[in-house]
């Protein structure tokens, strides 16, 4: 997956910007796309030099602007006398209270496609990996993985719900949200109980020895797996 800065003034985070309008009507589509490049005068095979996936690739980007605009709006918070779920549970709010839902509604459907499937999963993933980030995950072994996957399922669920949630302030995502932390935390406690059990330690040394010599992956842009250098 191609990841390219959109830096004020980038003529890709223009096309971005112009693109958003006809998101709501015609999806992250090709019309959408080239109506974008025609707003802002592009010719549209500069706007395809840009973006070699067309809307694909802005969808990503909005998507990853979320996640940055999260990650600001997460560090501004306060946060004095949060339990750490607490403090995954806003960093997941803020996620979602920074976008349009009508946007992203759009962009579950598109990223809902065989072909653009890898690429939403590797988005919902990267969203895991910078809440744990902005949270200050210092994990380099298994964790490291268990941590966002656990979180990824956690996201994307919540998204589906927010999604139809017709509650005033989308107090019902909230509440469904806190079960499904809630259940995440049972399986951490799950997690340290097997170790600090001595039979359970000792049945599965091997396994357990083998998930210890597991380690993060460096800075890999087109991977899951991919982190800031803030996270290492």
């Amino acid at each position: 997956m191609q990841e390219q800065a959109t830096a004020p003034g980038n003529p890709r985070e223009k096309l971005l910007e112009a693109v958003l309008p006809h998101v709501v009507f015609d999806g992250w589509s090709e019309a959408a796309f080239r109506a974008a490049a025609g707003d802002i005068g592009m010719a549209l095979p500069l706007a395809r030099a840009h973006c070699p996936r067309g809307a694909t690739d802005l969808a990503a980007d909005y998507h990853r602007q979320g996640d940055r605009a999260m990650a600001t709006a997460l560090a501004l918070a306060s946060k004095d006398g949060l339990r750490f779920r607490d403090k995954v549970t806003l960093a997941v709010r803020l996620r979602l209270e920074g976008a349009d839902r009508e946007v992203v509604r759009r962009g579950a459907a598109h990223f809902a496609l065989p072909q653009n499937a890898a690429t939403g999963a590797a988005l919902i993933w990267g969203t895991a990996d910078a809440i744990w980030t902005a949270l200050g995950d210092r994990s380099d072994d298994i964790n490291w993985y268990s941590k966002r996957a656990t979180l990824s399922a956690v996201y994307s669920s919540t998204v589906l719900y927010w999604l139809g949630d017709e509650s005033e302030g989308h107090q019902a995502t909230w509440e469904f949200l806190d079960r499904r932390i809630e259940g995440v935390m049972r399986f951490e406690k799950f997690k340290a109980g097997v170790r600090d059990n001595a039979f359970l330690s000792k049945v599965l040394a091997g396994p357990l020895r083998a998930l210890d010599r597991v380690r993060a992956p460096g800075r890999m842009a087109d991977m899951p797996g991919h982190r800031s250098e803030a996270g290492k």
